[in-house]
């Protein structure tokens, strides 16, 4: 039902671009956002009718008076009812205030189970006009110690228009990110360009370039016996998700979300 209602207000389609090296599950089905994976979150958030604050860095939740107290970066405090946690579970456990004494030693345990791929995404835009000469819109790499995936995008997205220049997506291996994490993302670049030079000669010079460091990409392992999600305090709730808590597609993602919701709705 999520995917139908996806495709029909086209915030989802079918994936028809030609993508070399990919993997077919049988009886699975792959799609593509063509506005980017942002769009479906904003979907949502506008369904939803929040108020949805941005570029909130969250660093203390502490009890006050049967409320939680919310810190952040470069702002004051504010005070929720309900808590719900859905950052890499890393990022959980660095929390500071009463969060870390309020996690018993078991859940404590789980939450330090779960462990991420670490990789780097490079990404290269042209003027409009520019012509990248591949039969593909993207392509899974096998042989490459550095590079696992390039996608030329907005072929990908199948949204080729003459005013719009082409962009080329890379993904580095879980290895190379796991070795090159702490590096100067500038020499990281350096040693990107130059694998891809050699996987794509034709590649015209793009216009800008930006390179992403992306710590917890991929749940490699989940926190174990808590399908979909972990109640830190039950009163006021502190609870905690995402993909962490069972895997990373959007499938999980879902998955998720119900059991979430689920257990949020009685303190509502």
């Amino acid at each position: 039902s999520f995917y139908e209602e996806l495709v029909s207000h086209g915030v989802l389609k079918p994936l028809t671009a030609p993508v070399e090296g990919m993997v077919l599950r049988e009886g699975s089905r792959n799609y593509v956002a063509p506005q980017g994976i942002s769009s479906v979150v904003k979907f949502y958030l506008e369904q939803s009718g929040a108020d949805v604050s941005y570029e909130q860095h969250v660093t203390h939740i502490s009890l006050r008076d049967g409320r939680w107290e919310v810190s952040r970066k470069g702002g004051p405090p504010e005070q929720f009812d309900v808590v719900i946690l859905t950052m890499p579970v890393p990022q959980i456990l660095q929390l500071q205030g009463d969060v870390g004494n309020l996690i018993n030693e078991s859940q404590k345990q789980q939450l330090e189970s779960a462990s991420y791929s670490s990789r780097y995404a490079l990404g290269l835009f042209y003027e409009a006009g520019t012509g990248i000469a591949v039969p593909w819109a993207a392509q899974y790499i096998t042989d490459n110690p550095c590079i696992r995936f390039i996608s030329i995008d907005n072929k990908k997205r199948n949204i080729e228009s003459p005013g719009t220049g082409p962009s080329v997506v890379v993904h580095t291996t879980v290895t190379f990110g796991r070795e090159h994490l702490d590096s100067d993302p500038a020499e990281v670049q350096q040693i990107i360009l130059s694998h891809l030079q050699r996987i794509v000669p034709s590649l015209p010079k793009p216009s800008s370039i930006k390179c992403q460091r992306w710590r917890y990409s991929q749940v490699t392992r989940a926190v174990p016996d808590c399908p979909g999600q972990m109640i830190l305090h039950p009163q006021p709730l502190l609870i905690c998700g995402g993909d962490g808590f069972t895997r990373s597609n959007f499938d999980g993602c879902i998955e998720s979300a119900m059991s979430l919701a689920e257990a949020v709705k009685p303190h509502l």
